[in-house]
């Protein structure tokens, strides 16, 4: 019986390395960028703000005629998009989205850097009040590249949305 469960964990951690090692290899860094160096035309991505409660909110502006579209990995509902935004006009309504929060201390700039260091959008991310969350940065925002599209992924980090109050999505239905 030991020697069955060695050989099922030895195939579990290999299925984990193959599956983390392919994850890994799509996977974008970004790197904190000031706004005088953004220049362009872009398509403005307004991800969250569903309510005024939302800390799970982000802008980001992705590079038009580039090689790659930037699309978050959430519903439709979840963001919008404006295209053919000049570089002012793009960080004005970024600025303005995510700044909606009482608990909102200053925006984040970042360039997102494809795997040859190219970079192919930036990312205006909310920073909040420490003493609030804990923490200025609320949200964990992966970028991972496959087949010519970068998908995002935004989410609070567990440990802060564990101590969120809980959300009531529609509260008229209940009992």
């Amino acid at each position: 019986m030991k020697r069955y469960s060695n050989i099922l964990f030895l195939l579990a951690l290999i299925l984990f390395s193959v599956n983390h090692a392919f994850a890994l290899s799509g996977h974008l860094q970004t790197e904190e960028v000031k706004e005088e160096d953004i220049k362009g035309v872009f398509t403005l991505i307004l991800y969250g703000a569903r309510d005024i409660n939302d800390i799970e909110t982000l802008a980001i502006l992705d590079i038009e005629g580039d090689e790659y579209t930037l699309e978050p990995y959430a519903p439709a509902f979840d963001y919008k998009i404006k295209k053919g935004l000049s570089e002012k006009t793009a960080l004005k309504e970024a600025y303005e989205f995510i700044s909606y929060h009482n608990s909102f201390l200053r925006p984040q700039l970042s360039k997102i850097i494809d795997d040859k260091g190219n970079t192919i959008g930036y990312e205006v991310m909310p920073l909040y009040m420490p003493f609030v969350f804990g923490r200025s940065n609320v949200l964990e925002v992966d970028y991972w590249l496959r087949d010519g599209k970068v998908k995002v992924t935004i989410r609070i980090i567990p440990s802060i949305e564990r101590a969120l109050p809980e959300r009531t999505i529609v509260s008229f239905l209940k009992p």
